[in-house]
């Protein structure tokens, strides 16, 4: 059966265990070596941009976004988004990436970066990063590095660093 409709929240402290354990289902301790995993290694992902989708009192996935920087441009690294496997294809995951890309916009960020499936992520306003404009501190499949603008304006281009709040 497909569920339609989800509770979403913002994060909060208590539910870092919970959410800890989606992504090591999720990912595996590989996840750790990742490029985007070590942008986000220092950096405290945005409270205001974290969020939780809860089948009744389950957390069944979560997504943050983290303060970075392209060059010298304000920009956002979305991840992890992760949806319990109990829960897949389920639409939890575009629910949180809407939720969380609509909150985003709402503060005033500008661009959201992410490693993933074009197919999956195109649907939300992502675009395949330009050969080169965009470098991250590690490997990155060139075409699964993709970028969604929040408001008109040129895409920043530049070396990704995690932002310290």
């Amino acid at each position: 059966m497909k569920q339609t409709s989800w509770v979403i929240r913002l994060e909060d402290a208590i539910d870092d265990t919970a959410i800890e354990a989606l992504q090591a289902e999720a990912f595996g301790p590989g996840r750790f070596v990742r490029t985007a995993f070590r942008i986000r290694e220092n950096v405290p992902h945005r409270q205001d941009l974290a969020f939780v989708g809860l089948s009744g009192s389950r957390i069944a996935g979560s997504v943050r976004l983290s303060p970075i920087t392209i060059g010298e441009t304000d920009a956002l690294l979305l991840g992890p988004l992760t949806v319990s496997p109990d829960f897949k294809n389920r639409g939890l995951g575009k629910a949180l990436m809407w939720t969380a890309l609509e909150a985003a916009k709402a503060a005033g960020d500008e661009y959201v970066l992410l490693v993933g499936d074009a197919p999956y992520y195109s649907p939300f306003g992502f675009e395949q990063v330009h050969f080169g404009s965009i470098t991250l501190p590690g490997p990155v499949d060139p075409e699964r590095l993709l970028i969604a603008r929040l408001h008109d304006g040129a895409l920043p281009t530049g070396s990704v660093q995690g932002k310290a709040a």
